[in-house]
């Protein structure tokens, strides 16, 4: 009797599990905004969390928007080393198939995991409110190692935005637009010309900026 009471209670908790698993994996892989209570200081601030890039691929990065006291930042998340706390590093971010943009961050006093920026927050807000697909990031740990991960960008608009407006910052009118063409994508494009094609476009651009002086 016991032996088929628990069998009868191992497989409804296989199909409880079967049943709830795909839905906490979905859950898991779209961005979401909460508040959170600041308990040194008792204040409330909201945050924009991203989902994690597929681990079978990459390594484990979340990307956190912030606002707390009207101030906007932006923290990476790290399973990984870092660097020591209070230390600068390099991150580059790539949204789409623009060109990579690289930026400083420095990990938290109390954490060799977790980095933030201020100065370059609203750059990359911005920046991830343009992506259509995903925003790859790198960074570049103490040890020499990089660490790496595609994020989907499909549903950030809406926490990233409530974060900017509790921030009370304008969302930018080019949201969801296709992004500006910069001079780095003119280069690489240029580049991927033959001598033959490449010719007409100079004479182009001479043209141009005569007529402009």
């Amino acid at each position: 009797m016991q032996c088929k009471r628990f069998f009868s209670t191992g497989i409804c908790a296989l199909v409880f599990a079967t049943l709830c698993g795909p839905v906490q994996g979905w859950a898991a892989n779209t961005w979401s905004y909460r508040q959170e209570n600041d308990r040194l200081n008792n204040q409330t601030y909201s945050v924009a969390l991203s989902p994690m890039p597929r681990r079978d691929l990459y390594d484990e990065l979340k990307l956190e928007i912030i606002c707390r006291d009207k101030h906007l930042q932006v923290a990476i998340n790290a399973d990984s080393l870092i660097a020591s706390q209070g230390s600068q590093f390099d991150v580059e971010y790539q949204i789409d198939k623009q060109a990579p943009v690289t930026i400083k961050m420095r990990t938290f006093p109390d954490s060799k995991r977790r980095g933030y920026t201020n100065d370059e927050a609203k750059q990359l807000v911005d920046a991830i409110l343009t992506g259509r697909d995903s925003v790859f990031i790198r960074v570049k740990t103490m040890i020499r190692e990089t660490l790496s991960g595609a994020i989907p960008l499909q549903d950030a608009a809406q926490a990233v935005q409530q974060v900017l407006s509790d921030c009370g910052m304008a969302v930018p009118a080019d949201t969801g637009s296709e992004p500006a063409y910069s001079l780095a994508d003119f280069v690489r494009d240029f580049n991927q010309l033959t001598p033959a094609q490449q010719q007409p476009v100079l004479e182009r651009i001479k043209k141009i900026l005569t007529d402009l002086q």
